[in-house]
């Protein structure tokens, strides 16, 4: 199995580690900065300052080591040697014990002391140059100390030395200056930038409440200028659809008065018109083209017309669903369902109910049998989705044909207006969610509608 470009991987391993977010995005270019500055202040504070202080402080105590070293040479009574010890420990802060005889053998093992390397090589290099003697380091017996041994003709000098007279405490000081310093600032950059990406956040909610039909108001405006743009925006774009909802629906409500009233009298007339055996099967048919004109005008109306002015509210699905197939089985349905006891969902009741009458009037057209489910799904976002499958062993519709069924007016079979499926798909998308036809496993078809939780 081929394992794809290096440049791709590689390009699909830095996006898996930047942040999806604009909080976290922002944040890492504030961060990455200080980082790299921090970096190459410590390197060069160390580079710099540090390691030649270091170098300084190994040569001092190198220096004064070989000063005992020397006095001990011409003073070699024990009676001066022990004052010359005291004075070490008083003057120097070096505290010496001289083992007369003895031999240094075995250098100690280094590798223990790894994190000390640069201050055992700078007092390795101060002893070599200014004691001309071998010598070891312990630097591990004691915490606070050095042990360093010198070999001497006569015997061996033991030497203790404060770890602070080889060290300076300045990297410390610096580090927690600089790690300060950069905390406060990413503290405050990030204050900022939270009340930032709120603003833009609240814009990205209310844009998705609109989306899902819920009346939210006007936006205040808030946060940086651009920020505050988009949300005026946003308000005049709510303002134009809302006024363009109003005005269609008043068009159409001038279009449902002028057509259905001309019906109701052509319907009045052949009602009280007088009939012959004859003519009474054609005065029939004259009727059921009335009633079906009336249901078409009916149909568009309520497809253009959407939703009208109902708000969307936490509502039981599974509950709407038994109410819709409890009707259809009035109306000579086999309808069976398979629900939770409650599934509770923000959306239109009204407009739901609609949308799944429209389905399971359709799977009545064309089948006997008819299932219909309801589930709760997850989904990678916040939320999840709320699931109804309605399915038939009817002939279904092929493939090719799907997307053409919900088209307004595309009507595949004889008697339909052609606007069921297109009212249905409208309906759920006003929710946030869609249908989609598939293969049914009871033979025929299926229609899936997701709505948002």
């Amino acid at each position: 199995m081929p394992l794809g470009r290096p440049d791709a991987m590689l390009g699909r391993a830095f996006r898996a580690l930047v942040p999806r977010g604009l909080l976290g995005r922002s944040l890492l270019i504030i961060l990455l900065p200080l980082l790299i500055l921090q970096g190459v202040a410590l390197q060069l504070f160390y580079g710099g300052h540090l390691d030649v202080i270091s170098r300084r402080l190994a040569s001092g105590v190198a220096g004064e080591i070989g000063m005992v070293i020397e006095q001990m040479q011409r003073h070699p009574s024990p009676e001066d040697r022990a004052w010359l010890f005291r004075e070490s420990a008083w003057r120097l802060d070096l505290g010496m014990a001289f083992e007369a005889g003895a031999n240094l053998g075995r250098t100690p093992d280094r590798a223990a002391s790894l994190p000390l390397l640069p201050l055992e090589e700078d007092l390795a290099h101060a002893m070599a140059e200014r004691v001309r003697r071998p010598f070891d380091a312990d630097w591990q017996s004691d915490r606070r100390s050095v042990i360093i041994r010198v070999q001497l003709p006569d015997g061996v000098l033991h030497v203790e030395a404060p770890r602070k007279r080889l060290f300076t405490g300045t990297l410390y000081l610096f580090f927690i200056w600089l790690v300060g310093s950069s905390l406060l600032l990413f503290g405050v950059a990030a204050l900022f930038m939270k009340n930032q990406v709120r603003a833009i956040r609240r814009l990205a909610g209310a844009a998705e409440a609109f989306g899902l039909g819920r009346d939210i108001g006007p936006m205040k405006p808030e946060g940086a200028a651009e920020v505050r743009q988009a949300a005026a925006a946003f308000n005049r774009m709510q303002e134009r659809i809302r006024r363009f909802v109003a005005q269609r629906t008043d068009m159409l409500a001038g279009i449902s008065h002028d057509l259905r009233t001309p019906l109701t009298r052509m319907r009045l007339g052949l009602a009280v018109l007088p009939r012959t055996e004859e003519e009474e099967e054609d005065i029939a048919a004259l009727t059921e083209d009335v009633e079906e004109m009336e249901r078409m005008v009916a149909s568009y109306l309520a497809f253009a017309r959407g939703e009208g002015q109902e708000q969307a509210r936490p509502t039981d699905l599974a509950g709407i669903v038994r109410d819709v197939a409890q009707k259809a089985r009035r109306d000579g349905a086999e309808v069976a369902v398979e629900a939770p006891a409650e599934l509770v969902v923000s959306l239109r009741p009204d407009a739901l109910r609609r949308c799944l009458a429209n389905l399971l009037d359709n799977a009545r057209k064309h089948a006997r049998r008819i299932a219909v489910g309801v589930a709760a799904l997850p989904r990678a976002e916040a939320g999840g989705w709320a699931q109804v499958t309605v399915d038939d062993d009817g002939p279904g519709i092929p493939v090719a044909q799907r997307e053409e069924a919900f088209r307004p007016f595309a009507t595949l079979s004889a008697g339909g207006t052609g606007l069921g499926l297109a009212i249905a798909r409208d309906i759920a998308r006003a929710h946030g969610g869609d249908i989609v036809l598939e293969e049914s496993p009871l033979g025929g078809l299926r229609a899936r509608v997701r709505l948002p939780v």
